[in-house]
């Protein structure tokens, strides 16, 4: 092995290490279905808490109801914390993961 075919090798191997470190610290937020709130109270507030498009909102709302809960929006635990604690005041049901 020549030289310089080890410094490529071992510069991907740390890019692989780096991409897997960044998966493993990504987390989700997960919004679970209630009887309570309606379709566009849900909307809204994906909306104007997770940044959600209209679109994405719509589609997110409709998996809750459907299939009891959705991942809507993924990052660091950091930058999901508050998120999540702004969901829950809004007295929606949601945990992060």
């Amino acid at each position: 092995m020549m030289m310089n075919e080890f410094y490529m090798t071992k510069e991907k191997i740390q890019e692989d290490f780096d991409v897997l470190e960044q998966e493993v610290n990504q987390h989700e937020i997960i919004l679970f279905n209630d009887d309570v709130n309606t379709f566009d109270f849900v909307i809204d507030s994906l909306i104007s808490v997770c940044e959600h498009t209209l679109e994405q909102a719509e589609q997110c709302t409709y998996l809750v109801h459907y299939k009891g809960k959705c991942a809507v929006k993924t990052g660091e635990y950091d930058e999901l914390k508050s998120k999540c604690t702004q969901l829950l005041n809004r007295g929606l049901s949601a945990e992060i993961v």
